[in-house]
């Protein structure tokens, strides 16, 4: 599989703690690849870095061989990277429809001007950017409930419509920053048939998971960090027998 993202000795230092210490990693395209370690790892540091949130202190970032290091966030996700996060970031008075159209900012051309004055190709925008939303509410289960404000929605269900809004930006890849976090066994398996399902679409993804059964059910491959460095990286079953992971990590969670 062509690689799609190469993270190449990067670190992050917020004074002088070395939150990510020389940590490099590949995703290839159309795999499913996970990201495990204990509270404090480094994990979601790493996402900040990949998707434009925080500027490495040290190494580079490449996305389809283009540097992306220093990068701001909308021009990485202008390029092909989108993200959900591990504390939900929806608009709560916005409807359930008006949520995932905002992730459709980055793919729109209209400026100002053609809005205020209505321009054709403004409006033409607006139908496509509708119709997209609609077709990732449905994917997601949640087409029926696109009237509604988000913040009526349950716990399971705001979860996916961070996903449908991701996913409105026509990513390459997907970050899923713990999807499954607060979530019930039930929705837990109905999550992993949908990550699955994205993938037929196209789409790579990485995930950050607690959620051993999440990772080891879906992921082709694994990496694991702890204190900031990366201690391990190879297919689940591998990953899950090394010694160095049980003591970091699983050993942790038994």
């Amino acid at each position: 599989m062509p690689l799609l993202l190469e993270v190449n000795q990067a670190s992050k230092i917020f004074g002088g703690l070395k939150a990510l210490d020389g940590v490099s990693m590949e995703v290839r395209e159309g795999e499913i690849f996970g990201l495990i370690g204990p509270n404090g790892a480094g994990k979601t540091t790493l996402f900040n870095l990949v998707s434009g949130a925080l500027p490495v202190s040290g190494g580079r970032i490449f996305f389809r061989q283009k540097e992306i290091s220093l990068l701001p966030d909308y021009r990485i996700c202008r390029l092909g990277i989108a993200r959900t996060y591990q504390n939900i970031r929806l608009f709560g008075k916005m409807t359930v429809l008006e949520n995932v159209m905002v992730g459709r900012h980055s793919r729109t051309r209209g400026g100002l001007w053609s809005t205020v004055l209505r321009l054709p190709g403004d409006q033409a925008e607006k139908v496509r950017s509708r119709k997209i939303a609609e077709e990732w509410l449905e994917f997601f289960h949640l087409l029926g409930k696109k009237e509604e404000k988000a913040s009526n929605l349950a716990y399971g269900e705001e979860r996916r419509l961070e996903m449908a809004r991701a996913l409105a930006t026509e990513p390459s890849l997907l970050l899923l920053d713990e999807p499954s976090a607060g979530m019930n066994p039930q929705e837990v398996r109905d999550l992993n048939d949908l990550i699955l399902k994205i993938r037929r679409q196209g789409k790579t993804i990485f995930i950050i998971e607690h959620n051993m059964r999440v990772i080891m059910d879906i992921c082709d491959r694994i990496a694991v960090l702890d204190f900031g460095q990366k201690i391990a990286e190879g297919p689940p079953a591998e990953v899950r027998a090394n010694p160095r992971v049980i003591e970091a990590y699983l050993g942790r969670e038994a």
